[in-house]
């Protein structure tokens, strides 16, 4: 899959594509990244990419005619029979979520836009924009760390990125799981400062720890994203076994740190 990213940083992606599980992703050409500055396609000296915007008020917009003309080249670039859409970071975009890369990790990618300032002129998001995004209710200063998060996620769910390949399976939001958050995990030393790792653990006992570990995911999501129980109720997801351990759980005793 390809991504192309419109961003005025492109410097930013450099270091990010080459550490880390996920660079296997990049450079192996699994997900292919290449980054276009609309500056590049800007008129004047000056190559200016930003202008006041009309009716006053603080900040800069960025201006249509630049990021058209940068669009432009990326779709003689591609040459897609089928055009990849176009993604806007954006405050009024739909939340990203695990079903949300799920479906881009088995996409053929997307051109990203990492909008800057006070935002994009409307006329080429009207014309151009098919899809936005968002990471949630706060503002950053550009697209760019969205870009990446989304990158990111669907990267490291590519065949042979992660040392596991079915790791990533059960994380938290998985449908493995449900959709319910992850259990809590522990390693070595068996005793950290006088707390043992739970028994059932130590068991060896296949079956008590895969009951331990939904059990704790149950009591996890209970805790902190109580929704997700509901909406795992709604698919018929949860068994009798769940509801009668939800129904007794002490989640006042349980609602502290794991």
């Amino acid at each position: 899959m390809r991504f192309d990213i419109i961003t005025l940083f492109p410097e930013l992606f450099g270091p990010f594509v080459e550490v880390g599980v996920t660079r296997r992703a990049y450079s192996s050409g699994q997900v292919a990244v290449q980054c276009w500055n609309p500056r590049d396609y800007a008129p004047g000296n000056y190559r200016r990419v930003d202008d006041r915007p009309f009716g006053g008020g603080p900040g800069m917009v960025m201006m249509a005619q630049p990021l058209a003309d940068c669009l432009a080249a990326i779709r003689e670039a591609r040459a897609e029979a089928q055009p990849a859409p176009l993604v806007l970071f954006s405050p009024i975009g739909e939340r990203i979520d695990h079903a949300q890369v799920q479906r881009w990790s088995d996409s053929q990618g997307a051109i990203l836009l990492c909008g800057r300032y006070e935002g994009v002129d409307q006329r080429f998001i009207d014309r151009h924009v098919d899809v936005q995004l968002s990471l949630g209710d706060f503002v950053l200063s550009g697209g760019e760390i969205a870009a990446m998060a989304l990158l990111d996620a669907v990267a490291r769910l590519q065949p042979g990125v992660l040392h596991d390949e079915g790791s990533h399976q059960f994380d938290s939001f998985n449908p493995a799981l449900d959709g319910l958050l992850d259990c809590p995990h522990y390693t070595r030393p068996e005793v950290w400062d006088g707390e043992p790792v739970p028994a059932a653990l130590l068991s060896g006992h296949h079956a008590n720890i895969e009951r331990w570990r939904r059990e704790q995911s149950l009591r996890n999501t209970a805790i902190h994203r109580p929704e997700l129980l509901d909406q795992a109720r709604s698919r018929k997801q949860l068994s009798r076994k769940d509801e009668q351990l939800l129904a007794s759980a002490d989640l006042v005793n349980l609602a502290k740190p794991l």
